[in-house]
């Protein structure tokens, strides 16, 4: 294999990875969904960073699991 294909290879490996990682965040997910759905139902009102401290969880753990599957991690 070349250079360039192995490369390629890892690439996908950690692809591959991500979504499984990103399965721990589904708390987090399912928080930050219940806030905006609360926020847009009928007599809510969206606002910007009404559901700020839902969203920073979230990404957080998006990043964490990012950092995990660029590292290899399983």
């Amino acid at each position: 294999m070349s250079a360039n294909g192995a490369v390629w290879g890892r690439v996908r490996s950690r692809l591959r990875a991500f979504p499984e990682h990103l399965s721990a965040c589904g708390a987090e997910a399912s928080a930050y969904g219940r806030c905006v759905q609360a926020s847009t139902a009928p007599g809510g009102r969206l606002s910007k960073d009404l559901c700020m401290r839902e969203f920073e969880a979230l990404r957080s753990c998006f990043a964490a699991a990012a950092k995990k599957t660029l590292m290899g991690g399983t």
